[in-house]
């Protein structure tokens, strides 16, 4: 079954703003910084205490997020929203990413990365 799930974008912010929505929904929260995940050795030493992923599961809710960690790109409105497929098979994945990514910029295309596809 394929699940979408927004991905927010926090400057900073990622853990206390996730904090917030857990104690508005209750749930399992779950966060990742840098400087615990293999994308440690890629990153600079600014960038090592930031969440590199958050997670926060309660009933039908299911948030994902993390701060910004693309040094080359400003954060800016409008950029700070993305879309998570999950599961399903790649075949089936890659389908509706080219159907979402139509007369879209993509900022990240699909490829197997150390977390998944």
């Amino acid at each position: 079954m394929t699940t979408l799930t927004p991905y927010l974008l926090f400057d900073g912010s990622c853990h206390k703003a996730m904090e917030f929505y857990k104690s508005c929904f209750g749930g399992e929260l779950t966060a990742t910084k840098v400087k615990d995940s293999p994308a440690k050795d890629y990153m600079p030493a600014v960038q090592q205490e930031k969440i590199l992923n958050a997670r926060l599961r309660s009933g039908n809710v299911d948030i994902s997020a993390s701060d910004w960690l693309m040094l080359e790109q400003t954060l800016i409105r409008g950029n700070t929203v993305c879309l998570f497929l999950g599961g399903g098979t790649f075949e089936e994945l890659k389908t509706l990413f080219e159907r979402l990514s139509e007369g879209a910029i993509v900022t990240d295309t699909l490829q197997e990365k150390f977390f998944g596809t």
